[in-house]
This record gives structure tokens, C-alpha cells and sequence, in this order.
């Protein structure tokens, strides 16, 4: 058959706009790769965003440059790639405190779960219950009976308020029963400081950053958060031994700007899984105590939507707010 000229000519100009879009996505990545996290560097996030943002330059050919805009609890991170274009050259570590600035926040200028694109999970690991050495407790019972005979007298440190290491010592007040005093500090360094000196008895730290002080004796672990032990600890319990049901543990992984080509979206997931899939990735991973996050895009969205509702409840019940 042979069509009219003008319906021709109409019809491959409404082909045209599809052209750049499927262009792009076959010969993505052809420039570097910025991946965006909302933490200064030296923490397990920029840990985490290293050793991926290298594995991901060696698989897809093109440098992944990971850049440090820290402040305002990861919101001028997040608005950043949310106000980017959206066409996979700037992604965004995404961690736990996407899913609680919802609730610490009344006003953000934009909304997480609707304004980005799942790209893959990465990791997650739990964290460590520890005290300082002095404290006279040695498992999560007894600690639970020493903050009941003792209202208000423990503290327990964090890197700020609304963080992670917050959150779970609200969500184990919560659960257990227990009066203890949060102290933030700007970061989780100064609060283990302060933990081993003493100055605070308690804290929920990450299970990277605490190996090195458990290993030389300077703080002592009482149980992991998970939902199961841990094979860098296997003698240490879980909190839901005792405390049945409690588990919380940080996250990472990659989201994009709302809008990023699906092509995109899935060859960056593909290529997450295939770095998660081989036995280097496991045994160093395995070091830092992590678990891994395989799986879809839409996987990591509903991990992602889980804990904002999760985290929502805590942060309400404790009437935790932004400071």
C-alpha cells in the first residue's frame, strides 16, 4: 500500500520526537555519572557510595563521581537531583532519612516517594546495641531492668536528631518500655567519643562504624537490630530475642529524577544486580557486617514506602521534630 505524501510526512514527524529518547537510552552512559549522597564524606554512606560508584565505572565504562552535598538532614541533596534533569547522569544515594524527613519535616519542597524513579537497592545493615564498659550490663534484659530500675538515667547518643541512630532508641524506648535520654551530637563520631569516655552510657550505632571499637575492647556490644544474627558477629543475639519484633537496620541504594527513561532505569538495575551477584561483592560486603538488596526497581520502591510509614509511626509517638 502506498500512503498519501501528507500523511507520510505527518506520520514520520510524530516518530520523530521518540528518536533522541531511545538514543539516549542505548548509548547511556556516554558522559561520567554524578551519584549525589547527603553526608559528609568518611561515614558509611560515602563508604557505600564509593565502593559502588567504582564498580559501576569499571561495568558501565564511564566514571561515577561521587559528590558531597551534605546539610539539612539529606533534603539539599535529595532537592538536588529532584530539581535534575531526568535523564540518569544525576542519582542519589537514597538512605533511611528519605523515609523519616517526611515525618521530622512539616514543609519540604518536594515528595520523596512521588518526585524520583527506584533505580536498585544496595545495602543494608543493622545496627549494634553498645554500652560503654563501665555500665553494669551485659544483655538486652539486663539493660532493659537497669533503665526500669533506673528511669531517665541512661543516655543514649546519636548523630543528630531525626537519624537513624535516633529513630532505633526511640523505637526500642517504644517497645521495651524504657525511660532513656536521647543526646544528639553532629555525627556519629563524636557521639562513640563520648560513649567510650563515658559521657553517654548507650548507643544504636552502625555496625561498620562499630566493629573496630568492639574488636579493641573500647565499647561493648550487647545485640545487633536485624531480624536475624549476623555473620560478622554470629555470638551476638538480636534485640527481637528479647524484644519480639524489633528490627532496624540503614539502607542504601540509587534513585533518579522523576521522569528518567524506563531504559535507563532498568539498565542501571541490571547492572547493580550483576555487581551484587558476584562472590567479591558478597565477601567484602560481608565484612562490613551488610546484607544485600537484589531485586526490581519496583522492590526498592516498596522497601523505600515501607519505611516512611515504619519510621512515620516512631517519629510521631516520640513527637520527634526537625531542629
Amino acid at each position: 500500500m502506498t500512503l498519501p505524501r501528507r500523511k507520510f510526512l505527518h506520520l514520520a514527524a510524530a516518530a520523530v520526537p521518540a528518536l533522541p529518547h531511545t538514543a539516549r537510552a542505548e548509548t547511556y552512559p556516554s558522559r561520567p555519572i554524578h551519584l549525589i549522597i547527603g553526608y559528609l564524606p568518611g561515614g558509611s554512606a560515602d563508604m557505600t557510595a564509593r565502593l559502588f560508584g567504582q564498580w559501576l565505572s569499571d561495568r558501565l565504562g564511564q566514571q561515577v563521581v561521587v559528590e558531597s552535598r551534605a546539610g539539612a538532614s539529606t533534603n539539599i541533596a535529595t532537592e538536588a537531583v529532584v530539581r535534575a534533569a531526568p535523564d540518569g547522569y544525576t542519582l542519589l544515594l537514597a538512605s533511611p532519612a528519605n523515609a523519616t524527613n517526611a515525618a521530622l519535616y512539616d514543609k519540604l519542597n518536594f515528595d520523596f516517594l512521588r518526585d524520583i524513579e527506584p533505580v536498585a537497592g544496595l545495602i543494608r545493615f543493622p545496627d549494634v546495641v553498645d554500652v560503654n564498659l563501665a555500665l553494669p550490663v551485659r544483655t538486652i534484659p539486663e539493660l532493659i531492668a537497669y533503665a526500669k530500675a533506673n528511669p531517665g538515667a541512661l543516655n543514649f547518643g546519636s548523630s543528630g536528631v531525626g537519624s537513624t541512630l535516633h529513630v532505633a532508641g526511640e523505637l526500642f524506648k517504644m517497645m521495651a518500655g524504657v525511660d532513656i535520654v536521647h543526646v544528639p551530637y553532629r555525627g556519629g563520631a563524636p557521639a562513640m567519643i563520648d560513649l567510650i569516655g563515658g559521657r553517654v552510657q548507650l548507643m544504636f550505632d552502625n555496625v561498620p562504624t562499630s566493629v573496630e571499637f568492639i574488636r579493641s575492647n573500647k565499647i561493648r556490644p550487647l545485640a545487633v537490630t536485624s531480624a536475624a544474627r549476623i555473620e560478622l558477629f554470629p555470638d551476638l543475639p538480636t534485640v527481637a530475642d528479647y524484644v519480639p519484633g524489633y528490627e532496624a537496620s540503614a539502607w542504601y541504594g540509587i534513585v533518579a529524577p522523576k521522569g528518567t527513561p524506563a531504559e535507563i532505569v532498568e539498565k542501571l538495575n541490571r547492572e547493580v544486580n550483576a555487581i551484587l551477584a558476584e562472590a567479591a561483592t558478597k565477601a567484602r560486603l560481608a565484612e562490613l557486617g551488610a546484607s544485600l538488596l537484589p531485586g526490581s526497581p519496583a522492590d526498592f520502591g516498596k522497601l523505600v514506602a515501607d519505611e516512611t510509614e515504619k519510621w512515620g509511626k516512631v517519629i510521631r509517638f516520640a513527637g520527634i521534630k526537625a531542629e
